[in-house]
């Protein structure tokens, strides 16, 4: 089976190098990463919640005033239960646990990449259809959450399985200073806010490079890996107006009923976009409106990590990556100031993609969901706990303990977000790429997927293969998953 972790959650920077840089003790969003691995015992007044080690070690009781002060009545306890880290054995575990009835934790925290296959399998409680939340809270997260984010925790009806706890999202990263130097001005061309297409941002970059003699244009990931498959691919696809399986409305099933359409050109010219940029100039099947040569062609054996050694090192121009790596980037011990972050480039608008909601800049989503034990016994205790992490009182006051990004819009604008150290300065441009956000097409065969999109691929920008080539054979080996399934 593919190793389905969250790239956002793969990074070898320190949680306490994030929350460093967000002027507060603690951990990063999309580094945390939780497993059910014991405990139980949870009754009367006390609600278990399955969560991060690190976390409970680090703000853990902290974590608890915070929630009390957002409201939660002063009779009920939280008790965090932590788990192994380990992706997939957190995944396993809570499967057994949820599978054989037993009723701790009450509220499991989750993947927003693993839910829909726990609702597929009928193992966490509905909310939309429960006596565990009530219809405000159920509102509020409709109304006022990131839609992108909100709908890995809703079933193909449109009914809710999740309380969005926070959400994570890629942005294109730079060398601010590199940039003003060959002549141009991000501040008054607004690059924080407004994407460029993939032509001119290859045009600019090239230029920056050549200019300031750095050995990189752009570094990201190309691996054969889970990364590649559920992100950095799905980015350049959806935004070239391409989609794994005809669009949104089909990202989570049904398995064997939707279409499936890598095979298009859409979704050809992206991969061809991507061969240019590493193989160069004599690469001739896309516009030379693209720059080549731009990427080296170790990104089709980079993860997160790997990309971002070249750009911390001072050798890069552009890189794209999680919020992490704007957090240590952009630290004064780093690039201060000089570090700037936009959204992630597009190639056609939305209104002029081949696909339904593809089109215009797009980041891939990571990010955690609070999900409900159907077989909790504490249900009413419950209902006050998720009611309290939807309070803008707790998700400010997490942001500033413990670094998550808040699942409200609204929020990226309050003073005290803006007010966070480093990370402060980049919550405008954070706030787009969370209007943007594309999931990950998860449902239950998605395991099997993801070694042959993420090696499909990577041969294409590798040179191996012919882009087009590349997705006619992927073309049918998701056609013969579907229908196996």
């Amino acid at each position: 089976m593919a190793d389905n972790t969250d790239p956002s959650a793969r990074s070898g920077v320190s949680r306490r190098t994030f929350v460093k840089a967000t002027g507060a003790s603690g951990v990063a969003a999309g580094l945390a990463g939780c497993v059910y691995g014991g405990g139980g015992g949870g009754n009367g007044n006390t609600v278990q919640f399955g969560t991060d080690p690190v976390f409970i070690e680090e703000v853990g009781d902290d974590a608890k005033d915070l929630m009390h002060e957002a409201g939660l009545s002063d009779d009920i306890e939280i008790e965090w239960v932590a788990g192994n880290e380990e992706t997939g054995a957190r995944r396993d575990n809570y499967n057994r646990l949820l599978s054989t009835g037993e009723p701790d934790p009450d509220i499991l925290m989750m993947d927003n990449g693993w839910v829909n296959v726990f609702i597929q399998q009928g193992l966490i409680e509905n909310l939309s259809d429960s006596d565990a939340i009530s219809d405000e809270v159920i509102s509020t997260v409709n109304d006022e959450y990131f839609e992108g984010f909100t709908a890995t925790a809703r079933n193909l009806d449109g009914q809710l399985f999740g309380v969005p706890m926070y959400p994570d999202f890629p942005t294109m990263q730079y060398r601010k200073d590199l940039a003003e130097d060959a002549g141009y001005n991000p501040e008054s061309d607004n690059w924080a806010t407004e994407p460029m297409t993939w032509a001119e941002w290859s045009q600019i970059t090239a230029d920056i490079q050549e200019q300031s003699g750095v050995d990189y244009g752009f570094t990201t990931q190309w691996d054969i890996y889970v990364g590649t498959a559920c992100c950095t691919f799905n980015e350049v696809m959806t935004s070239w107006g391409g989609a794994y399986f005809g669009g949104r409305e089909n990202l989570f099933g049904p398995v064997g009923e939707r279409p499936v359409t890598v095979d298009a050109e859409e979704t050809i010219n992206g991969l061809r976009m991507m061969t240019r940029f590493v193989q160069g100039t004599n690469f001739s099947q896309l516009s030379e409106d693209y720059a080549g040569g731009i990427a080296p062609t170790e990104i089709t054996s980079w993860n997160e990590e790997d990309s971002r050694a070249p750009m911390v090192n001072g050798n890069a121009v552009m890189h794209r990556n999680w919020p992490y790596a704007i957090a240590s980037n952009a630290s004064e011990e780093n690039f201060g100031e000089d570090y700037g972050a936009m959204p992630m480039p597009y190639a056609v608008t939305e209104e002029n993609a081949a696909q339904q909601g593809a089109g215009g800049s797009a980041s891939a989503l990571g990010g955690w969901h609070a999900t409900v034990n159907p077989n909790t016994e504490n249900t009413e205790n419950v209902n006050e706990v998720l009611e309290v992490l939807t309070t803008d009182e707790w998700l400010l006051g997490i942001m500033e303990l413990y670094g998550w990004v808040p699942p409200k819009p609204a929020l990226f604008e309050s003073e005290e977000a803006r007010n966070l150290d480093t990370m402060g300065r980049y919550m405008d441009t954070l706030q787009v790429a969370g209007e943007n956000t594309i999931a990950r097409p998860v449902t239950s065969v998605w395991p099997n997927q993801v070694p042959v999109i993420a090696e499909q691929a990577n041969r294409a920008v590798a040179g191996e293969k012919d882009p087009s080539q590349a997705m006619a054979d992927l073309q049918g080996q998701l056609e013969n998953i579907e229908d196996q399934a």
